[in-house]
């Protein structure tokens, strides 16, 4: 599987923001961005339970991705629908799937899944996302907010 890039500050994958929840995102041999996944208890809402919006802010994260191959395609979200189908457990090792619908010009569609070791669906979601202008990007300068490929520890 082939590495993606990470930032510095990111709440999903940031390597130095001390509430990051450090996810490292990889792009599978079918082309499909995936992730191990557990959530320490600091990400509850209800005891044992994942907090939603936790777990839509990283579906939001591996659907962005779905279209960043090689980390490049930096992308905004325009819409995110999630359906929660059963409680996202805390201390739980978990997979999260990002999957490419359709792109039409600047606008991406994609879909993701966060899912239990027994292949169940825990929460889906669809999420339409448009490509960040050039100039803008420009603007960012990734190199400035750290973000790179990192080596994973052994």
């Amino acid at each position: 599987m082939k590495k993606q890039a990470t930032s510095d500050r990111c709440f999903v994958c940031g390597r130095e923001n001390p509430i990051s929840l450090g996810i490292k995102f990889y792009v599978d041999e079918k082309g499909d961005t995936v992730a191990d996944v557990t959530f320490s208890e600091d990400y509850q809402g209800y005891p044992g339970i994942v907090h939603g919006g936790v777990s839509a802010a990283v579906l939001d994260e591996i659907c962005g991705r779905a279209f960043s191959d090689n980390g490049d395609q930096f992308m905004l979200t325009s819409e995110l629908t999630v359906r929660y189908r059963k409680p996202v457990p805390v201390n739980t090792p978990l997979i999260a799937k990002g999957y490419k619908v359709s792109r039409k010009g600047r606008v991406a569609f994609a879909r993701g899944e966060l899912i239990d070791q027994a292949g169940n669906v825990l929460v889906e979601a669809h999420g339409t996302y448009v490509d960040i202008p050039e100039e803008k990007l420009k603007e960012m300068n990734p190199a400035q907010f750290g973000w790179r490929v990192t080596p994973d520890e052994h």
